[in-house]
């Protein structure tokens, strides 16, 4: 049966603040946990006024703090980012804060324009290449195996369940060989879905940890009352991608009547090719488009994501998401 979980950006809204999106994480958090989502991941990007998931591990731990069931983590922590021990150290406090409940997916990318790697104080390139290094000393800090000469505290001894996040072959390949669960960004790239998914599932070695492939693939859903309404909702979400990729990103825009045919042709059609991982509209238009996509990749699970202007429109989508699935 196929579980469904919820990646959160924190969208900071034009007329909103960072504090108001924070706080607003917490209520769709808890709004996934009482509609029955599995997870509940905030992903890191940085440099984006729109964004307030910067700082993941702390979003994490107030999300933690205002639920109770629902599994919280990353989707992802961007490791080149950082260095292993110190995400040892914060996800190893959280597991100890929230025991059973820390995911930790893992990403390769740095979530921001090439000018964080100047404030981070690092060669963001060179880091990328040691990711696969970074990925299996990671993990060795909270399974120690292999013995490092230090142990993190917290951390060692953590029951964390870590991830592979990817866009590309690359992290279905890695996943693989390293024997992990891998969630494929299909939201935002879902050019290599079915050859990434392949992939990962021909070359997986089982583990210790996990005997065979798990699956997660990402959509962008918007569900509401009405077709109609559910377009009107996405086209906040649509308007920030056209800003992002014109090189003009900011906070989250209030829906716009006809947004998409308001478009140059080369805009409307690079919208258009995310809908193959997208499901918005009414409770029958969502169920169908979802119930196509899982056969279409037959993952184990599917994670929503998908921001709207009203963050009460959001919670809404998420019920009425759960109530398509299960009937």
């Amino acid at each position: 049966m196929t579980a469904f979980s919820v990646l959160d950006l924190v969208p900071v809204r034009e007329g909103s603040t960072v504090a108001e999106a924070i706080r607003e994480a917490g209520l769709l958090a808890q709004a996934a946990e009482a509609a029955g989502y599995k997870r509940f991941w905030v992903a890191e990007h940085h440099g984006s006024e729109g964004i307030a998931g910067g700082a993941t591990s702390v979003v994490i731990s107030h999300v933690g703090h205002v639920t109770q069931t629902i599994r919280v983590g990353s989707g992802g922590i961007m490791l080149p980012n950082h260095n292993p021990f110190v995400i040892a150290e914060q996800f190893g406090a959280l597991d100890a804060m929230f025991p059973g409940r820390i995911d930790l997916g893992l990403g390769r990318a740095p979530g921001a324009a090439p000018i964080l790697g100047q404030a981070l104080r690092k060669d963001l390139h060179r880091a990328a290449e040691y990711f696969p290094q970074d990925v299996v000393e990671l993990r060795a800090l909270f399974t120690g195996d292999p013995e490092l000469p230090i142990r993190a505290t917290p951390g060692f001894g953590a029951q964390v369940e870590i991830w592979m996040l990817g866009s590309s072959l690359f992290g279905a390949q890695l996943a693989a060989q390293l024997g992990l669960p891998y969630a494929f960004a299909s939201h935002f790239a879902p050019r290599h879905l079915d050859e990434a998914l392949a992939t990962y599932r021909r070359l997986f070695r089982p583990t210790p940890a996990l005997d065979k492939p798990h699956v997660m693939a990402a959509m962008g859903v918007i569900c509401a009352d009405t077709d109609e309404e559910a377009r009107l909702l996405a086209s906040s979400q649509d308007q920030s991608f056209v800003r992002l990729r014109s090189g003009e990103p900011g906070k989250l825009p209030p829906p716009v009547p006809g947004y998409r045919e308001s478009l140059p042709e080369t805009a409307r059609a690079m919208l258009e090719g995310m809908d193959e991982a997208r499901a918005v509209g009414s409770l029958a238009t969502v169920r169908s488009r979802i119930a196509r996509f899982i056969e279409r990749t037959q993952a184990d699970e599917i994670i929503v994501a998908g921001a709207t202007h009203d963050p009460a429109a959001r919670r809404h989508s998420l019920a009425l998401t759960m109530e398509a699935l299960q009937n």
